[in-house]
């Protein structure tokens, strides 16, 4: 025999006037739209906005008696998890938080619900006593994920009707590529592209191992586990398969790598997806980045550029020839700075032509261009084919060889307007690079105007920001000449929900903004060496990717030990 803290037939009592606020025209608002879409008082009054849901909690709470919990600081037990499958907890929107003898106290958001209360005690395979406590609704969702993990009620529910078992081994994996297409798989699919959005993650891995198939989403620059349950391992063929399918890959070709698009719908938003398969021993390895739409960045501040650097790159970008290159490694914001500047630049009385490997922004106004090395269209065959269209400005996605930069740089020195990528670790070894390539220096010298390097950096959260002492040793293993006492106010993140416990929740660019001088050109035709370029640049007034890093320090915005980790490898000049 179930016992509860209130009866699901009470809610009109406990509802009335003065409860949160709630006045008797407010009631009967709520009334009349519940029943109009045949929904509860308490979705009706939530779906108004006449209280929000912690206040109605709490009204109820000191009302009836019962317990509210915050989930995200309360320990949840194993065992009470046990006694709750995925399933249920899915479906009535629960969570188990302790099991004391036969009482089992489990979270809701909505005690009066009729189902909840006279379901929940038959459905249990234990005749638990259920005691409830109040919560809100988003709280449980993410106590669910985080306790049973993403997708968990699919995924079991498919093991169920599979009749799979716990010891069964990744030879018992759906194998026929028509099983993707069931909605179980379907289902779990666009779960994982849902949450791994709503936490921010720019891509997915599903990487496969003998008895495993681990799902990691990269948020802010830093892989995470998602939590998926064990036994998705089970399905990782059927997921593969159901993948391929939405971005119009080859299902049945196992053996070579893949790449695709496609697109997704999530919250009203549209998201690119770009997918790339892997041949591994154990399966298929696929990843999934993910690119919002419409989200482009429109004015170069908002990149986290400082407004002096801003200011000179809007000049910059007003010069009728010369080539601006943007330098950093894979995942440093390279192709959103450029598009935003292609932003700035797209008028109508502009021709803009851009070559990529791959397209990863559509941009109205822009003529973009996929090159395809299968067939011999390189970025350097590209670039000699556009001049015929007449273009002001060309933007390359990447110089990879000496004839793509060898092509480029004589396109800008013929009067066009030349951005591009390079992967070096700072501006000043961008030319150096150039010159390694087989470059002539005189070339590089008269054709390239500046170099933005740049570096992502996680913020601090918000939400658990809070002030701390900078650690001295670290500023002494660094060889920093900066003084504790300069930074006299440092914060970092206590970590919370919000964050998911990281200290940091989004992330913003350090730049090192080189513009070429008479000086710095003669030191590039005497082939000098990165570190003397470094030197002089910063002797011109040029703020190093470090000391842009430190600045950030000063305003709270990010941490000194992550401005370490990004800076790691790049030309300090402190």
């Amino acid at each position: 025999m179930q016992r509860v803290s209130f009866k699901a037939e009470a809610g009109t009592r406990w509802i009335e006037p003065g409860l949160a606020g709630l006045t008797e025209e407010h009631l009967e608002a709520a009334y009349s739209e519940a029943a109009k879409l045949g929904v509860s008082l308490r979705e009706s009054i939530l779906s108004l906005g006449l209280v929000s849901e912690i206040e109605l909690l709490s009204a109820i709470a000191e009302k009836t008696g019962c317990e509210l919990v915050d989930l995200s600081t309360t320990s949840i037990e194993t065992d009470a998890l046990g006694a709750i499958s995925a399933n249920l907890a899915s479906h009535y929107h629960i969570v188990p938080v302790r099991l004391a003898g036969d009482t089992l106290q489990v979270a809701t958001s909505d005690p009066f619900n009729p189902d909840l209360v006279s379901e929940i005690g038959l459905v249990l395979d234990a005749p638990y006593q259920i005691e409830f406590v109040l919560a809100p609704s988003e709280a449980i969702r993410k106590a669910i994920r985080k306790c049973y993990g993403v997708g968990a009620d699919t995924v079991q529910q498919m093991v169920t009707d599979k009749g799979i078992e716990e010891s069964a081994t990744a030879k018992d994996d759906l194998t026929d590529e028509n099983r993707a297409q069931e909605a179980s798989i379907i289902k779990l699919v666009n779960q994982i592209l849902t949450d791994a959005i709503a936490a921010g993650a720019t891509d997915i891995h599903f990487e496969p191992y003998e008895n495993d198939l681990r799902v990691r989403y990269r948020i802010d620059g830093i892989l995470n586990d998602s939590g998926m349950p064990a036994t998705v391992r089970h399905f990782r063929d059927g997921i593969t398969s159901r993948i391929k399918i939405i971005s119009g890959l080859d299902i049945a070709e196992k053996r070579l790598p893949q790449d695709g698009r496609a697109q997704v719908h999530v919250s009203h938003e549209r998201f690119d997806l770009r997918i790339s398969t892997l041949p591994t021993r154990y399966g298929e390895a696929v990843d999934i980045r993910i690119l919002p739409r419409g989200t482009l960045i429109s004015d170069l501040p908002s990149l986290g550029l400082p407004l002096k650097d801003a200011n000179e790159l809007k000049k910059l970008l007003a010069l009728p020839h010369g080539i601006i290159l943007v330098t950093g490694p894979t995942g440093s914001g390279k192709t959103t700075t450029l598009y935003t500047c292609m932003n700035l630049l797209n008028h109508t009385d502009r021709k803009i032509i851009t070559i990529e490997d791959p397209i990863e922004y559509d941009m109205a106004g822009l003529v973009q261009m996929q090159v395809q090395p299968e067939i011999n269209f390189t970025f350097a065959r590209a670039l000699r084919s556009i001049l015929r269209h007449d273009p002001d400005i060309i933007l390359v996605g990447e110089i990879r060889d000496q004839e793509t930069a060898d092509t480029a740089i004589r396109t800008a020195l013929t009067g066009h307007l030349v951005f591009s990528t390079l992967h070096t670790n700072s501006a000043a070894s961008a030319m150096t690079r150039l010159l390694d390539m087989g470059i002539e220096p005189y070339l590089v010298a008269s054709s390239v105007e500046a170099i933005l390097a740049q570096r992502l950096v996680r913020v601090i959260c918000q939400n658990c920001k809070e002030e701390c002492k900078l650690n001295t040793d670290t500023l002494c293993a660094t060889g920093s000449s900066t003084k504790q006492d300069e930074l006299s106010v440092v914060y970092h993140g206590r970590g919370c929900s919000m964050c998911r416990f990281t200290g940091f929740r989004g992330r913003t660019a350090i730049t090192e903004l080189l513009v070429m001088t008479d000086r710095l050109r003669r030191l590039v035709m005497d082939k000098s060496h990165a570190d003397e370029i470094a030197a002089q640049a910063s002797r011109e007034g040029t703020v190093s990717l470090f000391q842009a890093g430190m600045e950030k320090v000063r305003q709270g915005v990010t941490t000194y030990d992550e401005i370490l980790r990004v800076t790691k490898g790049a030309v300090i000049v402190d």
